[in-house]
């Protein structure tokens, strides 16, 4: 062996290693898609098929449950049509549509706690706990997105050193 081999770049390198998505995001992609599709469907038929007129926050409810389940949908098909490696970027996207939906479910919830007089407690308790749940997961899949980055600039030499 006389030819010296060409040398990879860290990112040629990773790339090579891992040219498509693992079975376990694909799984989480196609899971994510098919809930946000159905989702959207099903909500969609539901208000459809409600009989008369119907109050103006019920409208914003179907509305926003459906925009909910459309992100869902557009997320599993954004990760399955990627064909590189992500650095974690599928979860931090991922953590904030959580964030999101919680966000607005608990204040969507608290405010008709407050204009039927019951329940805000309850509803604030419960909304609170999915948000400080979404927002924990969100706050680590910035961490090890990060920590990704760091690897990454390590091996292709560009770290500062």
């Amino acid at each position: 062996m006389t030819e010296e081999e060409p040398r990879l770049s860290a990112r040629e390198l990773i790339d090579r290693l891992e040219p498509a998505l693992a079975a376990r995001t694909r799984v989480r992609a196609v899971a994510a898609l098919v809930a946000g599709v159905s989702g959207t469907l099903f909500v969609t038929a539901l208000w459809a098929g409600e009989p008369g007129p119907l109050p103006v926050r019920t409208h914003l409810a179907f509305g926003l449950f459906i925009v909910f389940c459309l992100a869902w949908a557009c997320y599993g098909g954004w990760l399955l049509a990627r064909r590189v490696p992500l650095f974690a970027t599928d979860r931090v996207v991922a953590g904030w549509i959580g964030v999101t939906a919680s966000v607005v479910t608990t204040v969507a919830t608290a405010v008709a706690a407050v204009q039927r007089g019951a329940g805000l407690g309850t509803a604030l308790a419960l909304g609170g706990l999915l948000t400080a749940v979404a927002l924990a997961l969100t706050v680590r899949a910035h961490a090890r997105r990060a920590a990704l980055l760091r690897r990454v600039r390590e091996l292709s030499g560009r770290d500062g050193a």
